[in-house]
């Protein structure tokens, strides 16, 4: 059984990831599943991104095990898995660093809503996590990070809200392919960037109306989206 547009396409978004500003050093990571297999690939741990190589990505199933790979698999690897396990509907996961979303992670606050940039993306705050406990931490630290997002979301769409940022640590989004949950992560720094400076020129700056976030938002997602070119 081949696995090779699975690691192609997982190649190009990490070696597109760094393109982007989002990460520093080898922070950050990005896996792609086949759900109908139930497998997904990720980028090996801590290897030099101007170094990767198709023959690199890791497939694992969704149990965990190593199907195909000579290296070691980030160390996110469960994080990713438990979101697959738990998030129908999303193909991609990416993790970085990015320095306006660790802001939030570090500072606990979710990010408000507070403009039609951040509409076109996310149906409302992107959420923080809790913080993790000693046993958590302790115990499977990135499975537990992803129990974690997941608890977060009892009570939100995933689909809807495609990113979170885990408490002291960092921003997590995700999406139907590698192309457009780079493209959320990317999206997500931008609109963190925006709040931080309206934050720092008015505290009490109030959230987008309600309605404003719903025409933003349903213009590009749902049924009724009419943004770009129909397909």
């Amino acid at each position: 059984m081949s696995y090779q547009s699975l690691k192609d396409e997982c190649l190009k978004a990490n070696l597109d990831l760094p393109k982007t500003g989002l990460v520093d050093l080898t922070f950050g990571n990005v896996s792609v599943a086949d759900p109908g297999r139930r497998v997904f690939a990720i980028k090996p741990s801590g290897v030099n991104y101007e170094t990767l190589t198709a023959d690199d990505m890791v497939i694992l199933d969704y149990e965990g095990n190593v199907i195909e790979g000579i290296f070691r698999p980030s160390s996110d690897t469960p994080t990713h898995r438990h979101l697959y396990l738990n998030f129908p509907g999303i193909r991609s996961v990416v993790h970085t660093h990015s320095r306006s979303a660790v802001a939030f992670a570090q500072a606990g606050i979710d990010l408000p809503c507070l403009g039609t940039t951040h509409c076109d993306y996310f149906y409302g705050s992107v959420p923080v996590t809790r913080t993790m406990t000693p046993e958590e931490v302790g115990g499977e630290y990135e499975w537990e990070t992803g129990k974690v997002i997941v608890e977060r979301f009892a009570d939100l769409d995933p689909l809807n809200v495609p990113a979170v940022f885990v408490r002291n640590h960092g921003p997590f989004a995700w999406g139907p392919s590698a192309a457009k949950a780079m493209e959320t992560a990317l999206a997500l720094e931008i609109v963190a960037d925006m709040a931080l400076k309206t934050l720092s020129l008015n505290p009490s700056a109030a959230p987008a109306p309600t309605h404003l976030l719903e025409k933003h938002f349903l213009r590009k997602h749902g049924p009724d989206a009419y943004y770009g070119q129909s397909k």
